[in-house]
This record gives structure tokens, C-alpha cells and sequence, in this order.
């Protein structure tokens, strides 16, 4: 491993820190006593109050000036100045601690404890005068350095910014420390989690686990993942979904039950695709679809307001309104809408035929369902920027969602669209077995036609129906795409923490 100067300095340091006797990696618990974001909020200079407190966090620069210097203390809450004099720290004969450790051993990165006081510089910043400085550990490799001005009209400036979207992913932990926007990105991420769990347990809706590692892959339309149980000597698939185990359970006798769950689809990878993403599933009994559209735009506006304390929110160029109520298109009038081409009544070789006219391609192991689906991904989907209902699609495109109850040859389906991507999809979910069978023997014949997505016959799933399950209503949020609207993000990369990658390309 080739080591640049830097890093061979900062190793030097560590052994040099050592012979000093003093350990650049401690075990001892440091009790931390507040925050910077705390102390800068609420230090009153007429109270005197946070006085002997402590602080840790990284060195994130330093003014050297002699005897005493300045330096910046980042913790997680954010940045606090601190003032560090040479006899404070060092009061005795010996000042080593500030004419060595500080002046010379510490650097940019590394994390240090500091008791002290804090106060009001004459320039008015609020600061903290260091008594007691503690080393907790030596950083190897050096940051970024993300230079920051702020301009006579208030401005923040930034140079230099660690931007590269290869590093920032693949180095997510160093992207954390230089951006502090990305943790709000990811803090806001957590609250829209709490959000929806802390919704759907206060409707008494259980959240539950099943199965990642499953015999056959089911519940939606998707490529899997596969693998080897050696003790067991049998396939077995990272889930496509969790519906089919959720619905299982409302067989069970559960009203209503979620599940917040990382599923894994082998197929493409875009800045709206993740092989592996998180979606919440929810089934609630002697409900229908059309119940269900009520209870996402309740969800989905609680969520807009605990994040931005507003329903609007600020998505590229476009401000979207999650107030209700949400526009509502069948998926047949939305097509015609943007086309003025009505296929409610064709079959596929009119579709293909519409298609071709339309310039979109499609290919020879497309069924019906797949043509469809394909017109509306490229003429409605992406100028669908409201959040908008899509509804009644065809029996083909949804094998386990319940047949219409007045549209033959549709189904009780809907997508919430929104800023031209599907953020939930939800049935009055099919409860019939006999009708299940055949919709899952359909979609064998299509996979004999060559779709690698069609879904595998479950027959234990189709014995959980034939026990009877309720009339139920289910839903599939993507977390992942609803969180990149609500924080306003480009890509999916940027609401993951560790975005699948490429192999790393290794220096010979």
C-alpha cells in the first residue's frame, strides 16, 4: 500500500504520541455534557451558563497564534469555535500538551474532548475557552479540505466541495463529514420513517417481520436474486416483495398489518433504480382500493408537514402540493390524455401496431399487460408531476389485485404518481384461489414466452387462500423515491447511505 506524505506524517504522529505516553486511542468513556448546536442556541453571556462543560468532536481547523489559538470543533450537532491558550491547558512548567500535541501532533480530522467554558468573543461569536484537552483519536487519512466563505451579504460560499458523485458514494463516511447537508438529507429520511410507522400504529396496525431468504420468489413482477442453502441443499431467493407472507398473515387473523422491508430485484441500475431499496407494505381488512387512496394522501401530507412543516415542497424546479385531495386518472384515460390514442378496447396487435406509432419500442415476449405498461411509462408517467391516482388497470398487468367490480377486463389498482415516478402501488387485493391459480398459470405461459420477471406459481400461498382471506386492501410505498422527493434529491444514490457500486478499480 503506497502512502502519501500526508499519511506517512500523520503515522509518524501516532508512534510519536505513543512514546509520549499518551494513548491516540483510549478506551476510557468521555462524558460529553452538550452539544454545539445546544450551547450556540441557548448560551446566555448575562446568565454565565455552560460553564465546565464538555465537548467532543473532530479538529476542523486551527488559527496558530503563539501562545493561544482558535480552532473549530465539529460534533454532530454542527461547528463551535474554541479558544485554546497554551497555560490553560499546559499550566504547569511542562507544555508539552500545547507546544507538541496540539501545535504539532494534532490535525484536520482527527477527534479530541475539551472541557471549558463557554463565552462571547469581541467579535460576537460564541465560543468555548478550553481548559482541559483530551486526545481521542488520530486520524490516518487526511479530509477534503471544503473551503467556506460567507460574502458581506450573508452568503455562504463553498470551494473546492468534496462533490465527486464516485467518491461521495463509494466514500460515504468522508461525504457525511465535508457535506452536512447530505446527514439532513439522511436525518430527514429517519423522520419520514417515524412518520408514516408512528401513523400506521396509531390506526392499531401491527408492524411485523417475514421472511428475506424465501423458496420462490413472489409478490411482484421482478427478476431475483438467487442463492444456495448449503445444510438445507436448496434454492433460495432474496424477496421481490413481502405481500405474499403479509397476506398470509392476514389469513392468520390480523386486521391489519406493515412491514417496513429491504427487497432485492436483479435488474437495472439507473438514479431511480437500487438493486436492494426499502418499500412498506400495509394490508388492512374489509377495506377496498379506493378506501386505501384516502389513507395515502393522509399518510403522505403527514409526511410533508413533519419534514417541512408545509405541503409544499420544493422538487427541482417544480413546487409539488401534497395537500389533499390528489388528482385521479384511470390508467386508460391518463394514456389518452397524453396521446389522444384510446386503448381501452385494443388487443396486442393493435397495441404493438399504437406503439409503433407512438415510437416506442417494444419486443416479441411482451404480452398485452407489458405493451401497456410500456406506452404508459413513456408518454404518462413523466408528465405526471402532481401527485396523482392512476386507477383500473388491466387484469394482465396485475396478477394478484382484485378483478373491477363494474370494468371487465381491469382491475381495483392504483399508483400514486408524482413528479413523474410511482412512489405506492395498491389493490383491493385478489382473495379468490381458484381465480389466483389461474392468473399465477398465466404468468407461467408468459415466462415460457421469455419475460425473466413473470411471477412463479406459490402453492403454498394459494393454500393460504383457500383457508380464506378476508376482503383486503394492500399497499407498497417506496421509501427510497418518496424520500428523494421530500428532500429534494436527484438520484437514489443520494438517499441511500451505501448505493450499490461498481468494483472499486484498485492502483497496481
Amino acid at each position: 500500500m503506497q502512502l502519501s506524505e500526508q499519511e506517512l506524517r500523520r503515522r509518524h504522529e501516532r508512534e510519536e504520541l505513543e512514546k509520549m505516553g499518551i494513548n491516540p486511542y483510549p478506551s476510557e468513556t468521555f462524558d460529553v455534557t452538550a452539544t454545539a448546536k445546544e450551547i450556540k442556541e441557548n448560551f446566555d453571556k448575562d446568565k454565565n451558563n455552560y460553564q465546565e462543560v464538555t465537548l467532543a468532536g473532530r479538529l476542523m481547523s486551527r488559527r496558530i497564534m503563539g501562545k493561544a489559538s482558535f480552532a473549530e470543533l465539529m460534533d454532530s450537532t454542527g461547528r463551535i469555535q474554541i479558544y485554546v491558550s497554551r497555560d490553560d491547558i499546559a499550566p504547569g512548567e511542562d507544555k508539552e500538551m500545547y507546544n507538541t500535541v496540539f501545535k504539532k501532533m494534532l490535525d484536520i480530522g482527527d477527534f479530541i474532548g475539551i472541557k471549558g467554558n463557554a463565552f462571547v468573543t469581541q467579535v460576537g461569536e460564541i465560543s468555548v475557552h478550553v481548559t482541559e484537552l483530551t486526545v481521542l483519536t488520530k486520524s490516518l487519512k487526511p479530509l477534503p479540505i471544503v473551503k467556506r466563505e460567507v460574502d458581506e451579504n450573508g452568503v455562504e460560499h463553498v470551494y473546492d466541495a468534496f462533490s465527486d458523485p464516485e467518491l461521495r458514494y463509494r466514500q460515504r463516511y468522508v461525504d457525511l463529514i465535508v457535506n452536512p447537508h447530505v446527514r439532513d438529507t439522511f436525518k430527514k429520511r429517519s423522520q419520514l420513517v417515524s412518520t408514516m410507522r408512528n401513523f400506521l400504529g396509531d390506526k392499531g396496525y401491527l408492524e411485523v417481520e417475514t421472511p428475506i431468504l424465501q423458496p420462490i420468489h413472489g409478490g411482484a413482477a421482478a427478476r431475483p436474486f438467487k442463492t444456495h442453502h448449503n445444510t438445507l441443499d436448496m434454492t433460495l431467493y432474496l424477496r421481490i416483495a413481502n405481500e405474499l407472507y403479509l397476506k398470509r398473515l392476514i389469513v392468520g387473523g390480523f386486521d391489519g398489518v406493515f412491514e417496513f422491508a429491504k427487497d432485492f430485484r436483479n435488474e437495472g441500475m439507473s438514479r431511480f433504480h437500487n438493486p436492494e431499496f426499502t418499500v412498506m407494505e400495509l394490508y388492512v381488512t374489509y377495506k377496498d382500493y379506493n378506501w386505501m387512496m384516502d389513507l395515502v394522501e393522509e399518510m403522505v401530507e403527514k409526511v410533508a408537514l413533519a419534514l417541512h412543516g408545509k405541503t409544499e415542497v420544493q422538487v427541482g424546479e417544480n413546487v409539488i402540493n401534497f395537500a389533499r385531495p390528489w388528482k385521479r386518472y384511470t390508467m386508460y384515460e391518463a394514456i389518452e390524455h397524453f396521446t389522444k390514442i384510446d386503448i381501452s378496447n385494443m388487443e396486442e396487435p393493435e397495441l404493438r401496431q399504437a406503439a409503433q406509432q407512438l415510437g416506442i419500442h417494444v419486443d416479441p415476449t411482451m404480452g398485452k399487460a407489458k405493451i401497456i405498461d410500456e406506452i404508459f411509462g413513456e408518454t404518462a408517467e413523466p408528465n405526471l408531476i402532481q401527485p396523482t391516482f392512476i386507477t383500473d388497470y388491466p387484469v394482465e398487468m396485475s396478477p394478484l389485485a382484485k378483478k373491477h367490480r363494474s370494468k371487465p377486463g381491469l382491475v381495483e389498482r392504483f399508483e400514486a404518481i408524482c413528479n413523474g415516478k410511482e412512489i405506492c402501488n395498491a389493490f383491493s387485493e385478489l382473495n379468490d384461489p381458484v381465480d389466483q391459480r389461474a392468473r399465477f398459470e398465466e404468468q407461467l405461459e408468459l415466462a415460457k414466452r421469455g419475460d425473466v420477471e413473470a411471477m412463479a406459481l406459490d402453492e403454498d400461498f394459494l393454500r393460504a387462500l383457500e383457508y380464506g382471506m378476508p376482503p383486503t386492501a394492500g399497499l407498497g410505498v417506496g421509501i427510497d423515491r418518496l424520500t428523494m422527493i421530500m428532500t429534494n434529491s436527484n438520484s437514489i444514490q443520494d438517499v441511500l447511505f451505501f448505493p450499490q457500486m461498481k468494483p472499486e478499480k484498485k492502483d497496481e
